[in-house]
């Protein structure tokens, strides 16, 4: 049983699916409004777009067992553990904890699609969540 409330693994997923979607920004200089451009502006990875803090706020937020947790479903997700290793998986991210997991975590590709794997191959799913947020 997970100690991270699906609620907040959605939220995370979520954030990470944003921060991945970011792009370098084209026209910095363009002086457009946004609704001119269809608001592809918020798509940008520029420094006020909040998408990465509000993604390290959210994994921040979680305590040492959780954040082991995250990590080790993103191992699954992503084929490093099978489903039945999920023990050693989480033995694994307990060892290596420190406080570069959030940067890690973040810094990982498709961090969104590998979280989403690990829940489903564990049993879980996000589905209601999501559905409510959109």
């Amino acid at each position: 049983m997970l100690k991270t409330p699906l609620e907040q693994l959605a939220y995370i997923v979520e954030k990470a699916r944003e921060f991945d979607a970011e792009t370098a920004p084209s026209d910095a200089d363009s002086g457009s409004n946004p609704s001119d451009d269809g608001d592809v502006a918020i798509l940008e990875a520029t420094g006020d777009n909040p998408t990465e803090e509000e993604l390290e706020a959210a994994l921040n937020a979680l305590d040492d067992e959780q954040r082991t947790e995250i990590l080790a479903l993103m191992w699954v997700g992503r084929g490093d553990f099978d489903r039945d290793e999920w023990a050693a998986a989480l033995a694994q991210a307990r060892d290596i904890h420190n406080e570069h997991e959030t940067s890690y975590l973040v810094g990982t590709p498709l961090l969104a699609d590998y979280l989403e794997i690990g829940l489903d191959l564990l049993g879980y799913s996000l589905e209601d969540y999501e559905k409510d947020r959109l």
